[in-house]
């Protein structure tokens, strides 16, 4: 017998053990999570909060998820922590970046529209969700592209994340008269528009979103499925998007 069929088979022992004192694997597995969390936590105090343990398809390794939706991998005592992806190579799928996927995924319906730029164009029907950045060349890029796109709202969220001057772009489109205006003026006509002040809380809020979704470049495109494009595409792109969306 090998080493790894020896502990599957101490394992599947323990637990006949267990259930026959009346415990249960599942108390079992609940052990080894208690274990596994405690031996990261002490042995590396600066890991983000642990927020499930459960296991992976792997025998033997743990998915650990932490608070920041981040995915990680441990032996059954917290002893290892293994950062990468878990692939299936029967089915050739990379399981870490589906279950990234299926947690950073947004429900169009719960975006904070009141923190975004509404923006309506022809009857306005089909719904787009954009990340942007005022610094962003690709998002300008995007901007031409977008433009081109018709019967369509599109929710522009202020997304700076390029620095300070981008805060303050941020800030002058949010607080001007006509915010739309003001956000062509910049992203298509790369024109300087005036300075304004006025409660930007809200852009601090569509940071902050964004960081809990893990929204790290910009433009990040969500369509009314949830399905999410980082990057910018061109308008034949951006219309299948919207065309997929609505199936």
């Amino acid at each position: 017998m090998n080493r790894l069929n020896k502990h599957i088979f101490l394992a599947l022992k323990t637990c006949m053990v267990l259930i026959a004192f009346g415990f249960g694997c599942n108390a079992f597995a609940q052990g080894q999570e208690a274990t596994i969390r405690k031996n990261l936590s002490e042995r590396i105090p600066q890991i983000p909060r642990i927020e499930e343990i459960t296991r992976s398809p792997m025998a033997g390794v743990y998915e650990i998820r932490l608070s920041t939706n981040e995915i990680y991998y441990s032996d059954a005592e917290g002893n290892f922590l293994i950062q990468g992806s878990l692939i299936d190579t029967k089915s050739k799928r990379n399981l870490t970046e589906e279950r990234e996927a299926k947690l950073s995924a947004i429900d169009f319906g719960t975006l904070p529209f009141k923190d975004a730029i509404t923006i309506v164009r022809g009857n306005g029907k089909r719904k787009l969700a954009v990340f942007e950045d005022p610094n962003c060349g690709y998002c300008k890029r995007f901007e031409r592209d977008l433009a081109k796109v018709d019967n369509v709202t599109i929710y522009l969220f202020l997304y700076p994340i390029l620095g300070d001057d981008s805060v303050t772009k941020s800030r002058n489109v949010w607080c001007s008269k006509d915010p739309a205006a003001a956000w062509s003026q910049v992203m298509t006509k790369e024109q300087t528009i005036p300075n304004a002040n006025c409660n930007t809380a809200a852009v601090d809020r569509n940071v902050e979103f964004g960081r809990k979704f893990k929204i790290t470049g910009t433009p990040t495109l969500i369509a009314q499925d949830g399905s999410r494009v980082p990057g910018a595409i061109n308008s034949v792109q951006i219309e299948k998007m919207l065309i997929d969306a609505s199936k």
